[in-house]
């Protein structure tokens, strides 16, 4: 059996063996090794092996299953066109995207011939540059034989961006209004609040701890004031504060309901958001996962009647975790800017595109330019 450092100096031979098995090894990083001119030693490999885990969270570990499910599928592609995966060949890859685009034939790795959307097919790029670069190889994503097919597929395909629905102030009330009393009552209605007031994405919600440094897979953490709650998060677009002040009644206030979680769950260190015992007595020490937050947007959507009057399935689609920072965007009667820094974005536009409600012709600028 080789050896860690063995295989951190595996050379690309080898990893063109590796790129056959479906892409089995993309979780690991290649690119982190010793240069080929050092001999490995205890202290040097343990710091191989350190370079690999910060390497590794440089991207979500949701990203990270994407990336795998991508490689895996591209290298199933190669295998029935007769091809390799290795070396990168932007030949290869631009009849890899029209084909993903035409969906003209049914194939072994679809059991439709449905075309994927332009979004995903960027999705599938980005994994594919993202797996060769842990491989050691480059992908040129402006190579003419990628560029021009992406290109012609976004002009030919491209369509407006499919939006969840917004949760707005009426809906969330009636929301957690469905929500019993138990112990899971109040955390999933700390949840639903505490994401709609600080328009947090689900993982964001998950991921929060107690204090500062609680836990190795913290996401940020919260403190709580007379006034409010401060969560610091160390979000998809970097680290920030979100401020969440204190409702106008117990009721449908988030910090309130974040208070009484904490309070009847004995939480005071570790996850915010945990597992519960089967009897519901209990609180866990087990983090919840980021679908609890959608799956308990939907069922409490479901459980309100929100938008009864459209089939049951047709209306579940409709929403998501998004739901909640939308609903944040579309509903707060603030200036702009305050609901950009909110949500995290770098940009109004941005922020605009989580409206789905607003004085869109609130500056008339035909009238500013004197008609």
């Amino acid at each position: 059996m080789p050896s860690e450092t063995e295989k951190s100096r595996s050379a690309p031979s080898e990893q063109l063996n590796d790129a056959r098995v479906d892409g089995k090894d993309q979780g690991e990083t290649h690119s982190i090794a010793l240069p080929s001119h050092v001999a490995g030693s205890g202290t040097l490999d343990r710091l191989v092996d350190t370079a690999r885990v910060y390497a590794r969270a440089s991207v979500s570990e949701n990203t990270l299953k994407a990336y795998a499910k991508d490689w895996a599928h591209f290298a199933r592609w190669c295998r029935m066109k007769s091809t390799e995966a290795l070396p990168p060949s932007p030949e290869m890859i631009g009849l890899y995207l029209a084909d993903l685009a035409s969906g003209s034939r049914p194939s072994a790795l679809q059991s439709t011939s449905r075309p994927l959307s332009v979004s995903t097919i960027e999705r599938r790029l980005s994994g594919l540059a993202w797996s060769y670069a842990q491989r050691g190889f480059t992908l040129d994503q402006k190579d003419s034989h990628i560029a021009t097919v992406l290109a012609g597929i976004k002009r030919k395909h491209a369509r407006p961006p499919v939006q969840k629905e917004a949760i707005l102030p009426e809906d969330i009330l009636a929301m957690v209004a469905t929500l019993p009393f138990d112990l899971r009552g109040l955390r999933d209605r700390a949840i639903l609040l505490l994401g709609y007031a600080g328009g947090l994405r689900r993982s964001e919600i998950v991921s929060l701890d107690v204090g500062k440094d609680d836990t190795p897979g913290s996401g940020g953490w919260i403190e709580i004031f007379d006034k409010g709650a401060l969560l610091t998060l160390n979000a998809k677009t970097g680290w920030r504060e979100v401020e969440i002040g204190r409702g106008s009644s117990d009721q449908t206030c988030p910090v309130h309901a974040l208070e009484q979680w904490l309070l009847f769950a004995k939480i005071d260190f570790g996850p915010v958001f945990v597992g519960t015992s089967r009897d519901g007595k209990r609180a866990t020490e087990t983090r919840l996962n980021d679908k609890h937050v959608a799956r308990l947007i939907k069922r409490t959507v479901q459980d309100s009647g929100i938008l009864s009057d459209l089939p049951e399935k047709e209306r579940l689609a409709l929403f998501s975790g998004h739901s909640l920072r939308a609903g944040l965007a579309s509903s707060a009667e603030v200036d702009e800017r305050y609901v950009q820094k909110q949500l995290g974005h770098a940009s109004a536009e941005m922020t605009r595109r989580y409206q789905r409600r607003r004085d869109r012709f609130r500056v008339n600028l035909t009238k500013a330019a004197g008609l």
